[in-house]
């Protein structure tokens, strides 16, 4: 774990552009329908957010309050570095946000055609329990007055 601002500062900024690579393949996988690799991004996600959160909690014990720098590291390049790090923080929210949006539009997607074939497959049985046609009568049997 980094001890010094200055490098808290640069390794929060590395593992955000690793999580924003992460999130920009996610949205990509999500708009192409070929959602076979979102359980490897999910998981690349978990292990990126736990090291976020390590590494924020790290650089917030260094500073005196929360957004002010540390006494004596308030240097032009940590100044650029920490306005660097809340816009790729920024970022990484709206692009989390979207994709959550993406996911909950392709699950009611899903579920409506999960409805649909489920109605279907309950009103037309063509088979009955012996193998033969079940062809749903209604009216009279022929012969019948």
């Amino acid at each position: 774990m980094p001890t010094d601002w200055a490098s808290c500062l640069r390794a929060e900024h590395g593992a955000l552009k690793s999580f924003i690579d992460v999130l920009e393949s996610e949205q990509r996988t999500l708009l192409s329908g070929q959602t076979e690799t979102l359980i490897d991004l999910a998981d690349r996600k978990i292990g990126l957010v736990d090291q976020l959160t390590r590494l924020a909690g790290q650089r917030r014990k260094l500073q005196p309050a929360p957004g002010i720098p540390p006494s004596g590291q308030n240097d032009a390049p940590s100044q650029q570095l920490w306005t660097d790090v809340r816009q790729m923080a920024a970022r990484a929210e709206q692009l989390n946000r979207t994709n959550g949006e993406l996911i909950q539009i392709k699950l009611r997607h899903n579920q409506q055609a999960l409805t649909v074939l489920h109605n279907a497959a309950q009103s037309a049985t063509l088979y009955g329990p012996d193998g033969q046609p079940s062809i749903p009568v209604s009216g009279r049997t022929l012969g019948s007055v």
